[in-house]
């Protein structure tokens, strides 16, 4: 029995052309600048380091990364002021209007752009599982302790104090 040719499987199939991709946005707490990334982005972490806490005010940030060629300024390009740190070699923009941390920028990674994640209303095709500077972490920061609501401050959940063992009076030996 004599084989047929195969037909070649990439002329068989019709040819479409690249799905538009799916965009997630975000925007300062203000509304001066808004911006974009094509979803997925790229990854998403923690950063626990003292220099991300304190440029942030907060115990952690947590970033999306996304490749420049798939973030864009949608509005309010002029209201974004920029420091740049010479000896760590980083550059962190904000809205000046606002204040609010827009981009963090790395000399390790000069092809990628961070954006807190807090900025978007939408889902960025990636959950933060990643932790970084975890030895720079707070000492100050909720570990996930049990809580309990504070009576009359409905919403507000509070961290009981530790009890403390009670001593041995007795000695051991």
């Amino acid at each position: 029995m004599a084989k047929l040719p195969r037909p070649d499987k990439a002329a068989a199939l019709p040819k479409v052309g690249k799905s538009p991709s799916v965009q997630s946005k975000g925007r300062c707490v203000c509304g001066a600048v808004e911006l974009e990334i094509d979803v997925p982005a790229v990854w998403s972490w923690h950063d626990h380091s003292q220099a991300s806490r304190h440029a942030q005010g907060c115990a952690y940030p947590t970033y999306v990364g996304s490749w420049r060629s798939r973030f864009r300024i949608l509005k309010g390009e002029a209201q974004i002021t920029r420091f740049e740190d010479p000896e760590e070699g980083t550059a962190r923009s904000f809205c000046a209007r606002c204040g609010t941390p827009l981009i963090y920028e790395r000399p390790r990674s000069p092809r990628m752009v961070n954006i807190p994640r807090a900025l978007f209303t939408t889902r960025t095709g990636r959950e933060p599982r990643y932790h970084m500077y975890l030895h720079e972490q707070a000492d100050w920061i909720y570990l996930g302790e049990p809580l309990s609501p504070l009576k009359g401050y409905p919403g507000v959940m509070r961290e009981r104090p530790r009890r403390r063992k009670p001593r041995d009076l007795e000695p051991m030996f």
